[in-house]
């Protein structure tokens, strides 16, 4: 029987103390990030890796997705006479769900596989260390900047993906669907709200807050040269994917649940 329980419970002892340490390493950061000084040379530069930077995967993925969402739409709404309805489909799905969704995937594919990589680079070559020692906190210099630059500029990327996204729908319905241009544009306008735009870039924030902070967290925290670089790379994707999909549940639920 011992021999039964021992692996369970180190196994329940390693994922108390790996919940333990993320949730001190969050709190951490969070309170720097609110903390002066700030360093507004990083923030500044990682505002513009993360924001600009991303812009083309975030526009691209965007547009194609409006556009197939338009047209699967029709296919689907041809056989109920409810073409009418493809503009609401667009505009709803996009601002709400696919557009922050999307892009938090397409920048969580980009910015925390970098952000782990650099950090887990700085690790292990003793740079962070290098910091310390030089009275530097290093949660200041490296931590709080990447984390206030993801969560505020991932809105902006949101708010100009759902434009871009809507955009496309509107080329597909004009264009191939042979809608009318003012009345679908009529459509689009009557049908978003402001808690529709709004809820998508609530999720955008919040995504882009769980992007840095898995990437930070992983990097930091990065073992065993170059393996555990690349490991520290492949979690930090891979958990902010995940609780990209958690959150978004939880976010709509508040927003749009019974």
């Amino acid at each position: 029987m011992q021999a039964l329980l021992q692996p369970i419970g180190a196994t329940m002892l390693g994922f108390c103390e790996a919940t333990g340490r993320f949730a001190w390493f969050a709190a951490v950061s969070v309170m720097h990030c609110f903390r002066p000084p700030w360093f507004a040379r990083n923030i500044r530069k990682q505002f513009i890796e993360m924001g600009f930077y991303s812009l083309p995967v975030v526009g691209l993925t965007a547009a194609f997705s409006g556009m197939v969402l338009a047209l699967q739409s029709y296919s689907g709404f041809a056989r109920f006479n409810a073409e009418g309805a493809i503009a609401t489909v667009v505009a709803l799905s996009v601002t709400r769900e696919l557009g922050p969704v999307l892009a938090g995937l397409m920048v969580a594919g980009r910015i925390g596989a970098a952000i782990a990589a650099e950090l887990g680079t700085m690790r292990v070559t003793e740079q962070i260390d290098a910091l310390s020692t030089l009275s530097t906190n290093p949660y200041k210099y490296l931590i709080a900047p990447r984390i206030i630059a993801g969560t505020l500029c991932l809105p902006l990327l949101v708010f100009i993906a759902d434009v871009i996204g809507i955009f496309g729908g509107f080329l597909i319905g004009v264009y191939q669907l042979d809608f009318n241009a003012a009345g679908y544009i009529k459509s689009t306008l009557d049908t978003l709200k402001f808690l529709d735009v709004f809820s998508g870039l609530v999720k955008a924030a919040v995504f882009g807050f769980i992007i840095t902070l898995m990437g930070c967290y992983q990097g930091f925290h990065s073992r065993g040269g170059a393996q555990g670089v690349g490991a520290a790379t492949t979690n930090a994707v891979v958990a902010a994917s995940i609780l990209i999909l958690i959150s978004n549940f939880l976010i709509t639920a508040a927003f749009f649940g019974k």
